[in-house]
């Protein structure tokens, strides 16, 4: 709770100092003193930037090769040869109220492209579908199934990648399936979900707790949103939990922007971050309220004592190779709540890859010097070994 605490209360010096190196960015760019009807015309660049969204797209080709309700395939392979002994790569990107595009975001800032560039010719990516009246009810049991079918359609046996959300439902899947997984690769993904510092864990541990104070159960704040929501978890309530978290971060990209309102590049990249970042898509309000019951609150991976679909879910029937990647700074899901996975799975040490990235949580996905240093080097091992 302190850490929440802290950001509200230096919020105040953090806008401020943000606001004074803006001006003072925005006037050091001018090569002369701005007239009115000058800085009106940057005022409306930087209003336009701020409220204009558009949908975000997934920056390279691909083809969709099956759709079902709750998720497309995608194929990036370069080559599809049914003789071909390397293993197909399989990621499973975040699902938290946002566009799964976050995994192909850019030219130059693609997660996809550079497992392909390691050398993992045979690349699909699932791509979650927001939820709808047909879906609010998908509990884990159909995301599982849907995996399953995927894995078979791509020959019975994966590199599986999985991304925050992504991830623990690789973890999962993995633990019931192990004889499918030549490889397993966990980035930012919360396992043991009460290990370590995050915001994330204590507005949850409160709204909890608030709700047995009032007697209407630990989970009450959760499906009074859900219900709310018509049956779903709204992505806009997710987006809203994220900025809460950090409460002066958007107020300072904002300002930001203004420091370099005549630099075209980088208010492209602006929108393109705010056009991924505010265009939500909903989340299954079964699958939601099973998550922040049996991970979030009950924490059953690490205890033992998650079941989906009749099955105990025992980590230590992973024995693949494993690879582990954290972000230094992440206060979503800190490094803490992703080791475990390596203590609680059977993989042999030797087998298991830590690697520690500089950065938060979304730099994992789509920072350059994430995927040039960290990711490049880690799936060509992943290769190595398919």
């Amino acid at each position: 709770m302190t850490g929440v605490l802290t950001e509200f209360a230096f919020a105040p010096l953090r806008i401020a100092t943000a606001a004074t190196t803006s001006w003072s960015r925005y006037v050091a760019g001018l090569n002369r003193p701005a007239s009115p009807v000058e800085v009106l015309a940057d005022l409306q660049t930087w209003w336009s930037a701020r409220t204009e969204r558009e949908e975000p797209t997934w920056a390279h080709p691909s083809t969709v090769l099956r759709q079902w309700p709750l998720a497309r395939l995608r194929d990036y392979s370069t080559e599809r040869t049914a003789a071909s002994p390397e293993v197909p790569t399989l990621v499973l990107p975040p699902q938290a109220g946002h566009s799964s595009c976050i995994v192909d975001y850019a030219r130059d800032q693609s997660q996809l492209l550079t497992i392909r560039d390691a050398g993992l010719d045979q690349l699909y990516s699932l791509d979650w579908i927001g939820a709808t009246e047909e879906t609010a009810d998908a509990v884990v049991e159909d995301y599982v199934d849907l995996l399953a079918e995927t894995v078979e359609l791509l020959g019975g046996r994966v590199n599986l990648v999985g991304d925050c959300q992504g991830g623990w439902l690789a973890a999962i899947y993995a633990a019931l399936h192990p004889e499918q997984i030549n490889t397993l690769t966990v980035a930012g993904a919360p396992i043991d979900f009460h290990a370590g510092a995050s915001p994330l864990r204590t507005w949850t541990q409160l709204n909890s707790a608030l709700g047995q104070l009032a007697g209407a159960g630990e989970l009450a704040a959760y499906q009074t949103v859900v219900a709310l929501g018509g049956g779903v978890q709204r992505g806009a309530n997710q987006v809203l939990g994220f900025k809460m978290l950090e409460p002066t971060a958007e107020l300072r990209r904002d300002l930001a922007l203004w420091g370099d309102i005549r630099d075209p590049e980088q208010v492209a990249r602006y929108r393109a971050f705010t056009d991924w970042f505010e265009w939500t898509q909903d989340v299954p309000g079964a699958f939601y309220l099973w998550i922040v019951e049996h991970l979030f609150l009950g924490n059953e991976l690490i205890t033992g004592e998650l079941e989906v679909g009749g099955r105990r879910v025992d980590l230590g029937r992973i024995g693949c190779p494993l690879f582990l990647i954290a972000g230094a700074e992440d206060r979503i899901t800190p490094p803490p709540q992703v080791w475990p996975l390596a203590e609680h799975a059977s993989t042999p040490p030797d087998l298991v890859h830590r690697e520690l990235v500089p950065g938060g949580h979304l730099g994992l996905f789509m920072s350059r010097e994430s995927l040039s240093e960290h990711w490049t080097p880690l799936m060509s091992r992943v290769r190595e070994l398919s």
